[in-house]
């Protein structure tokens, strides 16, 4: 189908660096591609920066937090994060068609994300005050007042990666507005103009200079750069474990303080009870939801075995109604993938599982009308193994295994039998066995009887290989700041 749907002219422009309040472009000079994932063509260029451009970044983000914003009060920087929530929303629509169109996402799904994003910024509002002064009681001789705050880390480096933009900027630049910190973010290369967009309207609200800044480029070159540059307090990011481990053995440097989300291969668990008509179509959007390009994705489907067959047929049939396509068509439910690159990262993986397991459907690259873009078919395979590759590795792309299990213990084993510890799902109708397979679950996060949602006021987190630190909620506010303890002899 083709659309009309407008797109910004915000997309077509040369992008640059916006660096202390201003917009510049990499020292270097070069620029990068960006390409539209569901026609291969190019959108427009951005800034290919590195080390040079790194240390700008965060030579303005400190001056901004030793200048004039340390001075900013909490009901200063809520009215702030208010302005830009009133802005941000305003101009959503544009900002839902700039990530469909950088990263293929569908509409209904960057359009949707209109009230998680008012959420998040009305909670990251409400956290201004996370630093609050309060008296602590001691057992010292004398007469002593110890007084207890927590203060801001300074300068905060965000690591984002490209298969959700305009959710991952914010856990970013949310917190950092909330407790005084400052940020250079430097978003993925293949997805980052939606971060682009975002600054301007950040800036146009009020931002001070240097508060935010974003650097573009490679990972390699500026993602390097600023995981160990001795100017940054504390990394955030999102992404492998592999370039996780290096960011580790980066922090060592000046003791960076980290936060890490890394990968997932969670298991969502089916009992014979559960109630099949929520439970096909929800297991299988907890796999196909961004086109599997979610850390959280339950592409371990365990299926009780008295309803293994009947399970995979249901799911089967249910994989030829979702709709692929071009994101901007109002109608279609799984967009592309991000890149050629990744396109052929799943094709191989769907290659393994072939000789693996059974292919029950999709599978194949969609061709036609398609062609031009990354499209892969919704894919299922069954008769599999949790010792399986296609099991055990992350893949990344709409394919879901379904692997069969007898009783509650089997399907923990089976279900924690893996590196990582992301997240779960359940479908149960019996209160006892939710209770005890979601306790049971090693995991940051598990959904009962649903698969995905998010409360940023709550927030999530994984443990094992999936990295450690808390995304939302309380704790992730407090992970900006660091406590502060004064003593005051009043004799």
């Amino acid at each position: 189908m083709t659309t009309t749907h407008p797109v910004p002219a915000f997309v077509g422009a040369a992008q640059q660096n916006l660096i202390g309040g201003r917009w510049v472009p990499a020292a270097s000079g070069e620029t990068i591609e960006v390409i539209n994932p569901a026609t291969g063509t190019t959108l427009g260029t951005i800034a290919a920066s590195g080390a040079a451009d790194v240390d700008a970044a965060v030579a303005a983000a400190r001056a901004a937090f030793e200048g004039e914003w340390s001075r900013w009060t909490p009901h200063q920087r809520r009215a702030l994060i208010l302005r830009v929530h009133d802005l941000v929303l305003a101009n959503f629509d544009e900002l839902a068609t700039i990530e469909t169109l950088d990263m293929g996402a569908p509409l209904t799904r960057t359009q949707g994300l209109r009230e998680w994003t008012s959420q998040v910024l009305q909670f990251f509002a409400s956290q201004v005050d996370a630093g609050t002064v309060a008296s602590a009681p001691n057992s010292l001789p004398g007469d002593f007042l110890t007084l207890r705050s927590l203060e801001p880390v300074g300068v905060v480096g965000g690591i984002i990666p490209w298969n959700g933009p305009l959710i991952g900027l914010w856990w970013i630049f949310g917190p950092a507005l909330a407790t005084g910190c400052t940020a250079v973010l430097k978003p993925a290369e293949d997805a980052s103009l939606s971060v682009l967009r975002v600054a301007q309207l950040l800036t146009e609200a009020g931002v001070p200079d240097g508060v935010v800044n974003v650097v573009t480029g490679y990972g390699k070159d500026a993602g390097a750069a600023l995981a160990e540059h001795p100017g940054v307090d504390r990394i955030a990011f999102t992404g492998s474990v592999g370039t996780a481990q290096t960011i580790v053995r980066a922090s060592a440097g000046n003791m960076k303080r980290l936060q890490l989300e890394l990968g997932g291969k969670s298991p969502d668990i089916v009992f014979a009870d559960a109630d099949l008509d929520r439970a096909v179509p929800g297991a299988a959007m907890g796999v196909y939801t961004n086109s599997g390009q979610v850390c959280v994705a339950g592409t371990r489907i365990f299926v009780q075995r008295s309803i293994h067959d009947e399970f995979v047929a249901r799911m089967a049939e249910f994989t030829k109604t979702i709709r692929v396509g071009d994101g901007l068509d109002p109608t279609t439910q799984l967009g592309p993938l991000i890149s050629q690159r990744q396109l052929d990262r799943v094709l191989n993986y769907i290659d393994i599982g072939s000789g693996e397991a059974e292919l029950i459907s999709g599978g194949h690259r969609v061709d036609g009308d398609r062609a031009a873009g990354y499209f892969v078919e919704p894919t299922v395979f069954a008769a599999a193994t949790n010792d399986m590759t296609i099991a055990q590795e992350e893949i990344f792309g709409p394919v879901a295994t379904v692997i069969p299990f007898d009783d509650v213990d089997e399907a923990l084993t089976l279900a924690n039998a893996t590196p990582y510890g992301l997240a779960g799902g359940v479908w149960t109708t019996d209160l006892a066995t939710a209770h005890r397979v979601s306790r049971g679950i090693t995991a940051g996060t598990v959904w009962v009887n649903c698969y995905g949602v998010l409360d940023p006021a709550v927030g999530f987190g994984g443990t094992k290989m999936s990295g450690y630190g808390w995304k939302g909620g309380r704790d992730h506010v407090q992970s900006y700041l660091y406590p502060k303890a004064v003593y005051l002899n009043l004799s």
